[in-house]
């Protein structure tokens, strides 16, 4: 070994004169070495691309797509539309098709039959009215508030526009005029009450869910609070809202006295707060319920810690029952919405509960027709308040609870 060394020295001639410090590579290199025969590394085994630029398969690329759009359906409650897209990605087209058939076939198909046996046994209902409105007519009366909205809406824009037109000429006449631009007082359009009735309902919604969820938490964390509350709970949960509706209203009649122009309008005050008081039950009894039900583990994790009540309240109680927390909402903003129609009727919140009394009392040969256009506007917006709470749910839940 020591000859093969001595042997590979003599061959190479080291150069000691050889070591730029500004080219490590050449340090240390034999004297006759050709650079120009080194093998480049860099050639033989070229760096990897990014994946980003790398051509990735199309069919990949479809699925992935589709999984995205699935989740994405999934999640906000529109399970009708997936097969339609595993259909599209190619993903077994005869069970998509059987799928397809079972989730929007078959509803369709019960839909006509549904609008085949109104139209049908429509006409054969006399009242004092005249006769119930079939499908077509049902439609022509919605297409005439939409555009009864549209008239409206120039209507008071020309309103608007006559007192910019007045003030602009006194303020030309005297600078120091005072000018003030007054409110349109003019009949609310259907569009502005479907509105009036949505910022109606959520501010209920709203005060009952601030209301139900902190009392849930103490009747769930506490036996002694349960059996406190648990009587009155069971005695003013099946009050119906028209036996609410007078005490509100005289409470409110006796305490909201303002001045001047008032933030909020007194039929909206009884409205909120009866669909509060009608509404807050099932969220408030189903929080109770998650709160009692949490795993006695976790209970005893946060006494291990020295958790205080604040923060095992924040940190263990909150995310273990927001399952049956967010059941209790869904459950309290449908109640809220059935609730705020039979409020605003009497009341006389100007929202869809509103016109649809004003449209009974008008007695009009179209006022059946705009009613039942009122009576799927109320069912499709609960609908999707609903699927809203649903969705909600789903992002803020883990687990078996999505």
């Amino acid at each position: 070994m020591v000859a093969q060394s001595a042997e590979y020295v003599e061959n190479e001639q080291y150069d000691p004169e050889n070591t730029d410090p500004e080219n490590p590579e050449m340090r240390n290199k034999p004297a006759n070495s050709d650079l120009t025969d080194t093998p480049q590394t860099a050639e033989i085994y070229p760096d990897p691309e990014p994946a980003d630029k790398q051509d990735q398969n199309p069919s990949e690329t479809r699925t992935h797509m589709s999984t995205r759009i699935v989740n994405f359906l999934d999640l906000v409650g529109f399970n009708w539309f997936i097969p339609i897209v595993k259909l599209i990605a190619g993903e077994n087209p005869a069970e998509q098709f059987k799928q397809m058939f079972l989730m929007i076939g078959i509803p369709v198909l019960a839909f006509i039959i549904f609008l085949m046996f109104w139209g049908f046994s429509a006409s054969k209902i006399h009242t004092s009215l005249g006769e119930i409105p079939g499908p077509t007519a049902v439609w022509q009366e919605a297409e005439s508030l939409v555009d009864d909205h549209y008239k409206e809406a120039e209507k008071k824009e020309a309103f608007f526009e006559r007192q910019r037109k007045r003030n602009a000429k006194k303020l030309a006449e005297d600078p120091n005029a005072k000018v003030r631009i007054r409110p349109y007082t003019g009949k609310p359009t259907y569009p502005e009450q479907i509105l009036t009735s949505l910022w109606t309902v959520f501010a209920g919604f709203l005060l009952a869910t601030l209301v139900a969820v902190p009392l849930g938490i103490l009747c769930g964390s506490s036996n002694l609070i349960n059996s406190a509350l648990n009587p009155m709970i069971q005695i003013f949960k099946p009050v119906s809202p028209l036996a609410w509706l007078p005490i509100v209203t005289l409470i409110v009649s006796a305490l909201y006295v303002v001045e001047g122009e008032p933030m909020f309008t007194k039929s909206f005050l009884v409205s909120a707060i009866t669909v509060t008081l009608c509404s807050l039950w099932p969220t408030l009894i189903n929080t109770a319920v998650g709160v009692a039900t949490i795993d006695k583990d976790l209970i005893n994790v946060s006494k291990v810690l020295q958790l205080g009540w604040w923060q095992t309240v924040r940190k263990i109680v909150i995310p273990s029952s927001l399952p049956l927390i967010f059941t209790g909402l869904r459950l309290s903003l449908g109640v809220g919405w059935m609730v705020l129609i039979a409020a605003e009727m009497l009341a006389q919140n100007p929202g869809l509960g509103k016109f649809v009394w004003d449209e009974f009392q008008n007695g009009s040969s179209h006022s059946l027709g705009k009613i039942m256009v009122a009576v799927f506007t109320i069912g499709f917006i609960g609908f999707l308040l609903d699927r809203i709470m649903l969705t909600l749910q789903k992002l803020f839940s883990f687990g078996d609870a999505r």
